[in-house]
Formats: structure tokens, sequence, C-alpha cells
């Protein structure tokens, strides 16, 4: 499917004027690129237009403004932008030609095709075309394209011409204070012939397709094997051709790996973790006491370590406050105490359960 031409005006040679379209000659969704996710929901990230203090403002409000001091803009309409007179919005004139070879490739910005809008405007397209072609050179001119005037450089491209936009001098950065750490010493004749005869021996036509993009290939494998539910740790491994063209290095990379391997043997595989310990919650838990009341009773309770109980048995001989709330008493100080006597009513609930021994009751 084609792509929405980026602009569209007239190609202006002295008095003949082209109708032409421009589009873009690179693919932005042909690069790998990632979400901002929210881990605990799984949900995208999104970015409003804040204002401080007053917090996400609708699109109608926002104009735009120029700082001319700290904290300080002159804010400008869309209208008083559009307003704005410039010949290059429209019209794309060509004022300039040069040699290939004299625009240095750090000027270089972005591609475009540029193509005829018609088919009345091939012939004068082809014509142009075809002048650049025999001359050898490149064509300059000035175009508006997305509120900013870039400078733009025309040339063949197979049936068709190739705009590329070009920096201005004064946004790029002066190359002397980048290199000027490195001395003026010239190289010795016996490296140099060597350094030369290496790339003589590599040098080929350009094919752009013989070149991969193996960090997003290794990204999207590693996409893959996460959505197959595999590990998410990606070993990248040399190919056939890339381990043949490295055999001229001078480390031996086979050497290298078996030190590598006879140094980490053994250490992995004795090496076992120690046992994670115990936590409280999962400790051995005591098992419940078994404690029997009266002289010898069949039957018993089974009471839980450290349990308190209020009990309705009295018995004889005991206090007004020991007859009250108390823990239950241990089995050795039960033996030797005195046989219980129950109240008429707990000895009648007790033989309807079934679940409490009969204490001997004394003569009244």
């Amino acid at each position: 499917m084609v792509s929405r031409a980026l602009w569209k005006g007239q190609l202006r040679l002295s008095l003949v004027s082209i109708p032409v379209e421009l589009f873009s000659a690179t693919k932005t969704g042909a690069r790998f690129s990632f979400r901002q996710i929210h881990e605990p929901s799984g949900k995208p990230v999104h970015y409003d237009k804040v204002v401080t203090g007053i917090g996400p403002v609708d699109t109608d409000d926002i104009v735009k403004g120029y700082e001319y001091e700290d904290g300080k803009y002159v804010l400008l309409d869309p209208d008083e932008i559009d307003a704005v007179k410039l010949e290059t919005k429209k019209t794309l004139e060509l004022v300039q030609f040069v040699d290939s070879s004299e625009i240095s490739p750090i000027y270089y910005d972005k591609p475009y095709y540029l193509v005829p809008a018609d088919d009345l405007a091939e012939d004068a397209y082809r014509v142009v075309r075809d002048a650049l072609r025999k001359a050898g050179k490149i064509g300059l001119g000035q175009l508006t394209l997305r509120g900013r005037e870039y400078i733009a450089a025309i040339k063949p491209c197979g049936d068709g011409l190739l705009l590329e936009t070009l920096h201005y001098a004064d946004e790029l950065r002066k190359a002397d204070p980048m290199f000027s750490g490195l001395s003026g010493c010239t190289s010795e004749k016996d490296l140099l012939e060597v350094a030369t005869a290496l790339i003589e021996r590599k040098t080929a036509p350009f094919d752009a397709t013989s070149f991969k993009d193996n960090y997003s290939a290794a990204l999207k494998d590693l996409v893959q094997k996460k959505l197959k539910g595999k590990k998410t740790k990606v070993a990248v491994e040399e190919d056939e051709d890339d381990a043949d063209k490295g055999k001229d290095n001078v480390i031996d990379l086979m050497s290298a790996l078996k030190k590598s391997l006879e140094g980490s043997s053994g250490k992995g595989a004795s090496a076992k973790a120690p046992a994670p310990k115990k936590s409280a919650s999962t400790a051995r838990k005591k098992k419940p006491r078994e404690v029997k009341y009266g002289d010898g009773a069949e039957s018993s309770f089974r009471i839980q370590p450290q349990a308190r109980f209020h009990t309705d048995v009295r018995a004889e001989g005991l206090s007004a406050q020991e007859q009250g709330r108390q823990d239950f008493p241990r089995p050795e100080a039960r033996r030797n105490q005195a046989p219980l006597r129950l109240s008429p009513g707990v000895e009648r609930r007790s033989a309807e359960l079934g679940r409490h021994p009969r204490a001997k009751r004394q003569p009244g």
C-alpha cells in the first residue's frame, strides 16, 4: 500500500515547474520496539499532557511558546504560525548544483522519494532526472516540512529522484576538539602496507541486504521463547560463517574455551546449596497430650499444650477460689486428689452425651 505524501508542491528549475509529491524512504515499523507496561496490572503506560498545579489539560488549550528568558514565554497561536509566508512551503526551487563528492556525509539527515504528482508531470520530471545523471551533479534547494525549513539535496535514484535533507552548518559540532588528543605522526610503512592489503582483500560492491540487525533478531527470538513458555535466558551463538571469518584472529578461541571449562569443571556440580531452615510456621508441632482425671477412669480428654479451660466440675474439699476459673490440673496432681463428685446436672448431661466418664460418688 502506497503511504501518504508528506509534502506536495512544485519542483522548480528556472521557469519550469513540476508538480511533485514527497514520500518517506524509511520504514519506522521495521524497527523492533517495546511498550512500557505496568507490571502489576499488565496494562500499557500512557502519558497525559499535564500542567503543574492544574493536572491534565485539553489539547485545544495548548499553544506554542518560545522561552526568551528562564520561565518566560512568548505565546503564538497556530493561525499566527500558519500566516508566516514562506515560498518554500509549496515550492522547491533548485538554486545550485554541486558534485556529489563535495557534500560531506555528516551533513546528510534523512532520505525521501520525490515522485511526479500526475502523468502530465512525468515528461518534465524525466528530463530533470536524466540531466542530473548525465552531468553527475546534485541539485540543492530548500523546502518547509513539518514546521521547519530544510536544505534539500536532489539526485537521481533508479527511475526516479531521491531527496535528502541536510543539516545546517550551525547544527554540527566541530571535529577538531574531538580529535585534538591524537598525535600528528604518520603510520609506519610496513603496517600501512598490511592494512592496505586487508582493505583491498575485503573490498566488494555495496549490498545492504548482506547486513542484518542481529540485535533485533535476538530480541524477537527472546519474545518468541517467552510466548512459548521457555526460559528467558538466551545465549547468542556464533554462526558457522562468522566462526570461519574469525580463524585469522591472534587469540586461539578454542584454547580459551578449554581453559575456561577446566577452570569451572567440578565447581558447580559438587557444590550443594544448604538446606533451607524451617520457618516457625513449618516447624513440627507438638502432639497433644492425653490427660486422665478421676481415679483411673477409662476415658480421657485430649488437650493441646498450654490450653486453658473452664469447668463446671466441683470437687469436695476445694476452696472457693480453687473452684473458680483455673488451669486444668496436671495428671500427677489429680492422682493425689479426692474422687470428684459431679453435680446432678453435670452427671445427667455427661450420661446423655456418653463422652465424659462418671466419677465415683461418695455416699451422702
